[in-house]
């Protein structure tokens, strides 16, 4: 794989900690001396109870979580964790269907590999994550307001903080991959914009993100916006793309 070997040679920020999370005690050691081999800091656990244990006391930087495990499952584990973690999670899993994949990133996971999988392949995503996550700190967009607070329909979402609100004043957690796009969509309101610049935007193009995999978190997004109000604040263009229908405007205070 071209883009493996490229991403091995490249450098690797010292402290950077990941969180192993397998029952299978082989696979956390293969994977974590691998990982502490290109500079990482690697804890593992076995289980969602000593995952826990770990998140209470430590900070991590990406978590890397199996799927079939006994007890808590890594999906039941990522949908707990979902809208309370900034922490990118990529999934393994030996059932390495589509429809598995794309409920793993419906269910808010960055990224879903196969097992057994090549420790380089793994190596290869979790820097393209990492990268992604990075990268999405800084904006270039033509809408980016610094640090103010910008409103649309009623929300108002703080750009530095990530903080959205809904018209309530209710706070909506959003994962990193839907704060992105939600981000592009505010850069560019009512705007029709086509997946390849919604990849551009909100993930990068190093990243091996797919057209569907754009689909399932505007889908993710759009649900979160609409509240079980039925309001539709990102409208399906056919055949082009997505529209960001609301105006936005910087808020004071």
């Amino acid at each position: 794989m071209p883009g493996v070997a490229n991403a091995e040679d490249a450098p690797v920020e010292i402290g950077t900690r990941i969180l192993v999370v397998d029952d299978d005690r082989a696979i956390r050691e293969l994977i974590s001396e691998f990982l502490e081999r290109h500079g990482f800091t690697v804890d593992t656990a076995s289980d969602g109870a000593a995952m826990d244990r770990l998140l209470a006391s430590k900070s991590f930087d990406l978590a890397v979580l199996d799927v079939m495990m006994p007890g808590e499952d890594g999906l039941s584990i990522l949908r707990r964790l979902q809208g309370n973690r900034t922490m990118p999670i990529i999934m393994l899993s030996a059932v390495g269907s589509d429809i598995d994949r794309i409920i793993g990133l419906e269910m808010g996971a960055e990224d879903y590999l196969s097992k057994p999988c090549n420790p380089r392949e793994l190596l290869a995503r979790i820097r393209t994550v990492l990268r992604r996550v990075r990268q999405a700190a800084p904006s270039a967009g033509p809408a980016q307001q610094g640090g103010q607070r910008l409103g649309f329909a009623g929300w108002s979402v703080d750009m530095d903080s990530r903080l959205l609100l809904d018209p309530d004043n209710a706070v909506v957690s959003l994962t990193d991959g839907e704060f992105r796009l939600l981000r592009a969509f505010i850069e560019h309101p009512r705007r029709v914009l086509n997946r390849d610049q919604l990849l551009d935007w909100s993930a990068g193009r190093d990243t091996e993100s797919y057209d569907r995999a754009i689909d399932v978190q505007v889908s993710r997004l759009r649900r979160k916006l609409e509240r079980g109000k039925g309001v539709d604040l990102i409208r399906t263009v056919r055949h082009e793309g997505y529209m960001f229908t609301p105006s936005v405007e910087a808020l004071r205070g």
